[in-house]
């Protein structure tokens, strides 16, 4: 019984050991969000892309308009947004962005 357990617990330790970590295989996109809002990687910002556009066009989808709520300009840093309601009749309805 005792060389059974031992067996198993070798076979599972090696297992774990031999599995590769997902922190080198997943990858966080650029640009991530829902319809409450979302992040924009800061490295798009220095490469020149329109990041109020962008997050515009995604609250849009949702029928809400955009409040950026701040920025970590350091590396590997976002920028975040909310999509908030407007209010029905208001002039500022949101639109979407074409280009």
């Amino acid at each position: 019984m005792r060389a059974t357990g031992t067996a198993i617990l070798t076979a599972v330790l090696g297992t774990l050991a031999l599995t590769p970590a997902n922190a080198f295989v997943d990858t966080v996109p650029p640009f991530k969000g829902n319809d409450t809002g979302g992040i924009i990687a800061y490295s798009l910002y220095k490469e020149g892309a329109d990041i109020k556009a962008m997050a515009v066009d995604h609250c849009a989808r949702y029928g809400k308009a955009v409040k950026l709520t701040g920025t970590d300009a350091q590396y590997g840093g976002y920028i975040s947004f909310a999509c908030v309601w407007v209010h029905p009749g208001h002039l500022d309805r949101p639109l979407r962005v074409g280009y």
